[in-house]
């Protein structure tokens, strides 16, 4: 199966998956896919591949899923929970990164241990990937929460309507804040060991995936906002 394939039924399936957990948990599903995605996405970025012509790391799929989510908890439950969110998300990435790390100190049985080698070939290279990700997420989920709102505000103030232009609001900060996300990160995780022309092929590569990704996404905010106005005209 090609990679291009791949990529779409990634997206499918984990934006998909976003909908099925918030379907079963609400909130709490959102808050479970943050930890999720923030774990995965910090592995799968080590893989690079080549895919619609392009050289890119993976990881941009389960990435842009986490903006997903805080506009979908800042549509439905508003601003300090899409940040509790975020929180979530760089306590997750902490807590891994020191685990994966300690996994590495211990001493692999001589004969039957197969895995130890491996392990140290994925998680040895994580600190500086991590600790990049880390910042980036950080800065460029504050900044995706801070954003949806004040599109939100002029939205409101401009119509009169505060449910109009979920779109714009959507998308505005999400472009913007995943434009941040992917100079910043691809210059502190791979500076020193791309090229200058692989680091400008990566972030161009990357920021292509993610304006579809997040084109991709807004149907899925007004899918879950018509679930929750379902539910709330239930009870």
């Amino acid at each position: 199966m090609s990679n291009e394939i791949l990529l779409i039924l990634s997206l499918i399936i984990i934006y998909g998956m976003v909908l099925v957990l918030y379907k079963l948990f609400e909130l709490e599903g959102l808050y479970m896919w943050t930890i999720i995605a923030t774990i995965a996405a910090n592995i799968e970025v080590l893989i690079y591949i080549k895919a619609f012509g392009m050289g890119m790391t993976l990881g941009n799929v389960l990435f842009a899923s986490t903006f997903l989510v805080t506009d979908i908890i800042s549509e439905i439950y508003g601003k300090k929970s899409a940040n509790k969110a975020v929180k979530l998300g760089i306590i997750t990435s902490v807590i891994f990164m020191l685990l994966s790390q300690f996994w590495l100190f211990y001493t692999p049985h001589p004969t039957q241990d197969t895995v130890m080698p491996s392990m140290k070939i994925i998680f040895s290279s994580m600190p500086r990937l991590m600790i990049a990700s880390l910042v980036v997420y950080a800065v460029a989920q504050v900044f995706d929460v801070w954003c949806y709102h004040k599109w939100w505000s002029f939205t409101e103030k401009l119509t009169g309507d505060k449910r109009k232009f979920l779109w714009l609001r959507n998308n505005g900060s999400t472009l913007i804040s995943q434009l941040i996300n992917t100079v910043f990160y691809t210059m502190f995780a791979f500076a020193g060991t791309f090229s200058t022309e692989k680091l400008l092929i990566t972030i161009a590569s990357s920021y292509v995936i993610f304006i579809f990704t997040s084109l991709l996404d807004t149907p899925f905010v007004y899918i879950v906002r018509w679930i929750n106005d379902k539910k709330v005209k239930i009870k």
